[in-house]
């Protein structure tokens, strides 16, 4: 890490180099999205809201599970949980407190491209958390002990996900799609490298990756773009150097080769849990707003084909949808359905025929207005609270090359004509698909021929691989649905 961090008195009165402020984004109510870069690489952007009575702080931080070596498998979600135990000048305790006092909440998450950490309050107590947020990244402690106490959280946590058979299920498809790319690697670590992984070890991870010119400070809500510069600038001040520069978005160069065939994951449950999919877009093509409207046609809601055809007409599941991702390099498109045994070879087949379908046909005049303006009205939802607002000016800032305004989302998915759904369907659904399955069966050949059959395999063919527990991890699924409705 930097040096320390000044004095506050100090602090106040440091003058550095002139700040470069500009407007983003104009939206109604007066609210605006401003952005600065300090002197040193921060970024600091905010949208201010004068309606709002609440503020959400974010800071996001460029280092995730990919930056990590395979020693270190889990070092950057590690970290995560270590930074909220304590800083030089804070306890754990005090941390928690600061914000609970407030009714606010304080929070994190680690992806495989970045980690943030939050905190949602009043926006009149948003100074304070600027505060802490900024003390929980930049101060951290790291104690032996407190190493100790979140291993044995962390390995809690995988067996939690081990007994999440949809979970479990998401990890073991993207291990299968992206093999051979740190993407197929687990966010949370396996049992052996959390249980194997050293405090210097994490320290060393913290001290070398966390800097200034790899941040974002995101906040949205009631609040001045001023008064947010000044009370970052304060709690940063001593710890850029400068001349540096703001790290810009990830240029992916990993390669991988999809797994053929369906990977099988023995659970002694009552239901099988499938996913079946092919790899798709990177995060910057400019397909991606035609890829939201076939996935959303698809298995978008209760209107959708899949949901309308495994569910509402064959009465063979009760959960049915589409998803997809997208990272620097590689993206995904999937399937996934939970169903009794029995049905799983006709839920396969169904699931195969309405992409063939699609891929053949493409989209019906009415289907495609009505998906898409799903899509938008679904966006605009999604940005009534400040959590959101300050997750999509973060995000967009930290992985993106360029701001893109709310108009410019809502542009890029009306723009989106049948030709465009159909050559895509029709490049991404035609070939073999990758399956993954959570459920009663020990091998793939025991699977039945119906599901064999619609991804394209022999029962037969290839090795099934089986992860142990503890093996893959994925992101909570709650946040792989909120990473959903980024749809540009």
């Amino acid at each position: 890490m930097p040096s320390p961090p000044r004095p506050r008195a100090e602090a106040d009165r440091f003058v550095a180099a002139r700040v470069q402020t500009r407007v983003l984004e104009r939206g109604d109510g007066g609210s605006a999205v401003t952005l600065s870069v300090l002197p040193g690489g921060l970024r600091v952007v905010t949208e201010s809201v004068p309606s709002a009575r609440s503020a959400s702080v974010g800071i996001w931080v460029g280092v995730g599970s990919i930056d990590e070596q395979r020693g270190l498998s889990g070092a950057s979600h590690f970290l995560e949980h270590l930074l909220f135990k304590g800083t030089r000048t804070r306890t754990g305790p005090e941390i928690a407190a600061s914000i609970d006092e407030v009714g606010g909440e304080l929070n994190a998450f680690t992806s495989h491209e970045y980690t943030c950490y939050y905190a949602h309050v009043l926006a009149s107590t948003c100074e304070a958390a600027v505060d802490t947020v900024c003390d929980v990244v930049l101060d951290a402690v790291i104690a032996a002990d407190d190493v100790d106490v979140e291993r044995s959280v962390i390995l809690e946590e995988i067996a939690m996900r081990d007994d999440d058979p949809e979970d479990t299920l998401g990890d073991s498809f993207a291990a299968a799609l992206f093999a051979g790319h740190r993407i197929a690697e687990p966010v949370i670590g396996t049992v052996d490298t959390i249980s194997r992984m050293t405090r210097t070890q994490v320290n060393g991870y913290y001290r070398r990756r966390y800097h200034p010119e790899r941040m974002v400070v995101a906040v949205a809500g009631g609040v001045d773009h001023g008064d947010v510069v000044r009370w970052v600038r304060r709690a940063f001040a001593g710890r850029s150097v400068e001349g540096r520069r703001p790290v810009g978005p990830r240029v992916g160069t990993g390669r991988y080769k999809p797994r053929t065939g369906v990977l099988v994951v023995e659970r002694d449950i009552e239901q099988v849990h499938l996913n079946i999919g092919v790899p798709a877009l990177r995060r910057a093509d400019t397909r991606r707003p035609a890829l939201a409207v076939l996935t959303a046609a698809l298995g978008g809601g209760m209107s959708s084909r899949l949901f309308r055809t495994i569910r509402e007409e064959k009465g063979l599941a009760y959960s049915t949808y589409a998803a997809t991702s997208a990272y620097a390099d590689v993206g995904s498109f999937s399937v996934y359905a939970g169903c009794q045994p029995e049905h799983l070879g006709t839920v396969g087949g169904l699931i195969r025929a309405e992409l063939e379908s699609v891929a053949a046909d493409g989209l019906e005049p009415a289907e495609l207005q009505r998906v898409k303006g799903q899509l938008t009205g679904g966006f605009l939802l999604g940005l009534e609270d400040t959590e959101s607002r300050m997750s999509r000016i973060g995000k967009n800032l930290l992985t993106r090359d360029r701001h893109r305004t709310v108009d410019e989302e809502l542009a890029g998915i009306r723009a989106v004509d049948a030709e465009a759904v159909g050559a895509l369907a029709a490049e991404l659904l035609r070939g073999p698909l990758v399956g993954a399955v959570v459920g009663p069966y020990a091998h793939e050949q025991d699977l039945p021929a119906g599901l064999l059959e619609a991804v394209g395999a022999s029962a037969a063919a290839g090795t099934t691989v089986r992860p142990r527990s503890g093996t893959v991890t994925s992101i909570p699924r709650a946040r792989r649905e909120r990473q959903q409705r980024d749809v540009g």
